[in-house]
This record gives C-alpha cells, structure tokens and sequence, in this order.
C-alpha cells in the first residue's frame, strides 16, 4: 500500500494499552463505528489514537476543544508519524469581530480581523494534502465544522503542470489568476508569482518552497522545486500541481450562474422590503450587493465572499456548508473522526449553529446581507452526525450522548504505565473547613508540592486567595475574567514553585497538566450542579493524579448522588491500578515534566527556548567534516519549531545555522582548522 502510516517511537505499548487498541480496531473491523475511549490521565490516550490510526491506516480527523490542547496534540502526532502528513487546522484569526448590527443603538460593526499569515498556509497544506495524499492526520479546533467552500470546486480549479507538455505561457497565468495567485515581480510571497520571459515562478500558498516552470516555446521544458529564499534548486519534477490560494473558489461558468441567482434574490427581497415600507433597509441591501456582484464579476472574489457561498455552490437553500469534513470525503469515503475530550468538544459542535445564526439573523432583517448569508454558517449538530463514518469518542468523562452514541461500546484505558493510582478522596465535613484546609497546605508546603482550590464563584475565589494571602500562603487566583496570557503565566509560575496555592473555578478541570499539584481541594462538594456534577468531579480529582502523593479532600454536609457517582468510578479505577501494580511488581511514580516542554506554556516561554534550544548546539564542537551534517540537524529543526508555531526558537536556529555557513564559506574545505565552539546572536 501507498503512504502508509508508519508509527515512529521508542515506545510499546503497555498497561492496558495493547488490549484497548486491539479492541478499538477488532469493533471498527466488526462494523461497531461508534466508540468511546475511556481514558484517564496519564494512561497514554494519545499514544493509543496513534495506534489505532496506524492498524486502522485509514486517514484521521482528530477535533480539540481548544487551540491549546489542539497544538499539544499535533506536536504530538507529528513526532509519532514524521514520514505521514500530520496537518493543523484552526481559525487562522489572530483578531476576529464578526460583522453584526445592534438595533437598540444603531450601531453598525463591519467585519475586522488580523489573519495569521503561517495558520492560514498550514490550513490550506491540510485541504491541499487531503486530495493528494491517502495518509493524511488533520488535528483540528472545532472551527473545522464551519463553511469551507467546495471540495470539488477546489480540486478541479487545481493547475496540473506536466513537463515536456504543450502549454502556452498565458494559458497558464491565466489559470494562476483564476484560483486567486496574484503576479507581482517585486515582492515574492505565498500565493504569488511572477514571470521573467520564458520562466515563470509560482509560490504555492500553501508550502515553504517555490516552483519555476521554464518554457521553451509553448512547451514546458521543466520544473524545478527551489528555495524562494536563496533560490537553491531543491529538486526537479515531472509533474506538480498548484491547488487554490484560497478556499472560496468557483470556475467561471458557475460564476455567471452564481451572479444570476444572487439578482434573482436581491430582487425578491427588495420586493419584500419595500412592501414593508423599510426603504432604508433596501437602498442599504441594493447598494451592497450590487458592489459585491461587480467585484465578483471583475475579480472573482469579493469581501465576504463566504456569505453568498450557496450562490458559487449552486445549492438549493437550506443546503449545509461544505466543511473540512467534506475534504475527507471528497478524498476518502472510509475514514475515522476522533473527538478529543469529547465531553467538552461534542457540546461545543452542538452548540455552533445557534449562536452564528442570531447573529445574521439580525443582518438579514435589516438589509445588510441577503437571507442567502444564513447558509454561511456552521454544521448543525445532526448535520455533523450524519457526515460520521467512523467515530471515536475520547474522554475520561464520557457524557450521555457519547453513551448512547456509542450503545455503551466502551473501552477502558485506566492504567497508567507510572502505576500512579487515582488519588485518594476524603470527605471531610464543612464546619471546620478553612482552618483544616490551611493545616493541609501547609504539609505540602513543606514537601514543596503545589495544591488545587475549587470554589464555586469568581468572588469567593479572590476572597479565599486574599484570606490566605494575610495569613502567609504565597497563593494567586484564577478565572475567566483573568486574560489568557496572564492565566498561562500563573500557570506556570504556579509550576515553578514561585507560589504554592492556586485557587479558581471550572478552569481548573481539563488540560492542565501540573505533575507538582498533590492536593485538590474541593469547597462546596456538596452543591449539586454543573460545577459540582459527576463528570466534573472527576476531572477535578484528575489534577493531582500525576503526583505520587495525590490526595482530593471533598468538604461537604451531604454525599450528594454525583459525590456517589464519582466516588464509586475512582474507587473503580484505584483498584484495577493497584492490581497491575501488584502483578507487575509497579511500584508508583510522580510524573516529571520539565516546564518548558509544555505547550501550554509555549507563548510565555519562547524565549527560554529558544536560548535552550541555542544552548544545545553550542555544547556540539564543529569539524570540517561535520559541519554540513550539524547544519542540516540545525535547519530540521528550525523547521520543526515553525511548524508548531514556536517562532521565537525558529529564529534562533536560524541564525544558529547562518553563523554555521558563515564559518563554513570562510574556513577551506579539507583544512583542518581546529576544533571552534559555535558562537550565536542570541
């Protein structure tokens, strides 16, 4: 088989790992396509998806709740499949206000965002290596149920380029033209190309490397991959192909159906409006359109052009968007959905459409968009359900849904290889509660481990952390008011050991990863509610179980059925942890995790690494004849940074590896010049 998915580490897989991922793939084989992955922390979750892609080799859409868990997991992924395609697919917005309209003021807010130049190319790489390749991982955010454009649009608008084929030069700008290239001589970017008589360059939008094409007559002579950069030949093709600039693409007769029916509907709804007597409403919605339909005219392509991308789909009303969904099947029928976190992930799918669609609502209803613009929206939940072929469902905490998804066809994954056992949970009544709690901190305070405090409000978070703060406890606070940043920053001071007590809300659930924490405090166990509930309980108490001395001390009147619940599934857990344990003579130990090596805290710390990174290649004395093979080490991995979006170390490799060909250009090959410490600008 082509492409196959190769899975690349040190690691085998152990615990209840080879039992979990034979059973995954003995289901799907057995025709049982939903599946939940009850996973725990620290058991491997990712390692086992890894497998299974790899015995399944079926191409994979792995969604995240978030960016931050959505990055860890690509990092992830492309270390464990380098020979694959391992794509990253997020909104590429670094700033985003959506257009909106609020009648109480009158206030009209046109669309503004800041679009992050290196996602917006590695979401084009992920649709553009869909269709060329049968061994494609996509790690997604939930962004990848929003509307797309036409898969099949994008396929057929790609320009195939064939050396020693008759094709004359203009045929080919002119198709570089039609998928959104644009030919500029000066300055060469992605998504442009210029032209120098008979050769014209190409930078796909989509890679790091460009293509010349050489023309002799109305032949193509040859294709020649270089670096934009230094203009180095890299390598010679046969074949290439060049895939659209961007997503929102249409030929040209479906253009001119498109510009037909967006009149036909303008006009019904002026009808419509001016029998309402809103004749501002109109003249706004005429005005509008109108402009857009000439520029669509003229160029093809237009400032929010997605709104009429029913109209360039030439889809009846009504019709669901074309999504990332729909690149897989336009690719591949057979492939495999992983919802990661699902209990977080699937109600955030579910709750998508709603809130997009009160937003245009209002915009149709006074004549900023035409009704058209609803369908420029994302996936309703059932719409997302019936685009599933195969689904896995990975969480510690499954919810109902995923139960009744999966017709309770769950796999256990609940034994860590540390042999690090679910926390103990004591119950301890209210009265009493704070001064007990401050004696419990001080134990690990002493220990120089860290501890946990969940309340049940934003107030009483910053109150407790005041009262502790007066009686001599290096403690911060945190919550959603707190910015993103900052939160990162705590976090990892949190971690440092520059305090020792984190007290804060929900946030304090899924994706932290803080081996040091050994106490989870849990206020107010009692109070029966989201934040209080089974599943949420459970995630809780998930944050001291990297640490050998976890403990969680619920304080509580009441066990409420929730208490119950969540108790019965960690005793449930301890004791199939303690078996192993025992049977394989495991004796538990805490994770340790260098903080540096977290990707929640990349932004914040990519300085340190970058001088970590430096550091490395500085203790690696340098030989003329070992200098090409530092080099091209040093240049994998600046390449590898930038693709996990660590620019900070990227840069410094970079000019790491400058400084090496600089030495190399000035020392004659074959002299032995001594052994010279690599110096850096860093």
């Amino acid at each position: 088989m082509e492409n196959k998915f190769k899975l690349v580490s040190k690691f085998k897989t152990t615990g209840d790992q080879p039992q979990a991922v034979n059973e995954l793939c003995r289901n799907y084989a057995g025709g049982i396509n939903a599946q939940v992955l009850l996973g725990v922390t620290g058991s491997g979750k990712t390692f086992v998806m890894a497998n299974v892609i790899e015995k399944l080799q079926k191409p994979t859409l792995i969604i995240s709740p978030n960016k931050i868990l959505a990055a860890q997991t690509y990092a992830e992924f492309k270390s464990f499949f380098p020979n694959n395609a391992v794509e990253y697919f997020i909104s590429y917005y670094d700033y985003y206000q959506p257009e909106a309209y609020i009648p109480s003021s009158d206030t009209y807010i046109e669309k503004d965002s800041s679009i992050n130049d290196h996602i917006d190319r590695l979401r084009l790489k992920a649709t553009s290596s869909l269709l060329e390749r049968k061994d494609v991982i996509v790690v997604a955010s939930v962004s990848c149920i929003y509307n797309l454009g036409s898969p099949s649009d994008y396929r057929n608008m790609c320009v195939e380029i064939v050396a020693g084929v008759e094709k004359p030069r203009q045929e080919l700008l002119n198709e570089l033209v039609a998928i959104h290239y644009e030919r500029n001589e000066i300055e060469f970017i992605r998504g442009r190309f210029r032209v120098k008589g008979d050769t014209v360059e190409i930078f796909p939008a989509y890679l790091e490397t460009a293509v010349r094409i050489e023309f002799y007559g109305d032949f193509i002579e040859s294709i020649k991959e270089f670096n934009p950069l230094t203009g180095e030949i890299l390598s010679k093709k046969d074949r290439t192909y060049i895939y659209p600039a961007k997503h929102f693409v249409t030929t040209e007769p479906k253009l001119e159906s498109a510009l037909k029916t967006i009149k036909s509907e303008l006009d019904e709804r002026l009808a419509v409006l001016n029998s309402q007597k809103k004749l501002l409403e109109a003249q706004r919605l005429e005005q509008r359109t109108k402009y857009d339909m000439e520029m669509l005219s003229e160029t093809g392509f237009c400032h929010g052009i997605e709104n009429y991308s029913r109209h360039l789909a030439g889809n009846p009303t009504g019709a669901r968007p074309s999504t990332l969904i729909d690149y897989f099947h336009e690719a591949n029928d057979d492939f495999l959905i992983i919802a990661d976190e699902s209990h977080i992930s699937l109600p955030q799918i579910r709750g998508m459409y709603e809130g997009d669609r009160s937003r245009k609502q209002t915009l149709v209803d006074f004549g900023f968009r035409l009704p058209s613009a609803l369908d420029n929206r994302p996936l309703k939940f059932n719409e997302f359900e019936r685009l599933i072929k195969k689904f896995m469902m990975v969480s510690a905490t499954p919810g109902v849904y995923e139960l009744e998804r999966s017709k309770r066809h769950i796999v256990d994954l609940i034994i860590r290889p540390t042999g690090l056992v679910d926390p103990e949970v004591i119950v301890r009544p209210i009265d009493g509660q704070i001064q007990d709690m401050m004696n419990e901190i001080k134990k690990r305070v002493e220990k120089k481990q860290r501890t946990l405090i969940t309340t049940l409000t934003k107030k009483m978070s910053e109150d407790l952390a005041a009262y502790l703060k007066e009686k001599g406890f290096k403690v911060e606070y945190l919550h959603s008011e707190i910015e993103t940043l900052d939160r990162i920053e705590i976090l990892k001071n949190l971690r440092l050991g520059k305090f020792d007590v984190l007290v804060g809300i929900n946030l304090l659930r899924e994706g932290l990863d803080l081996p040091e924490v050994s106490l989870v405090v849990v206020l107010d166990a009692d109070k029966e509610g989201f934040l209080r509930s089974e599943s949420t309980l459970i995630q809780i108490c998930g944050r001291s179980a990297r640490n050998v001395d976890g403990t969680v001390i619920f304080y509580a009147d009441n066990m409420t059925g929730s208490m119950q619940r969540a108790l019965k599934e960690m005793n449930r857990r301890r004791e199939k942890q303690t078996q192993y344990n025992i049977q394989n003579k495991i004796t538990p130990r805490s994770i340790i995790k260098a903080v540096h090596d977290l990707d929640e805290f990349r932004n914040i710390a990519r300085t340190e690494n970058a001088a970590e990174a430096v550091a490395e290649t500085q203790k690696e004395y340098i030989t003329p004849g070992n200098i090409d093979a530092v080099i091209k080490d040093i240049e994998e991995r600046m390449k590898e940074a930038a693709d996990i979006l660590d620019f900070e170390t990227a840069a410094a490799l970079r000019d790491k590896m400058l400084d090496l060909k600089s030495m190399r250009s000035k020392s004659p090959r074959g002299q032995n010049t001594g052994k010279a410490k690599a110096k850096t600008r860093s």
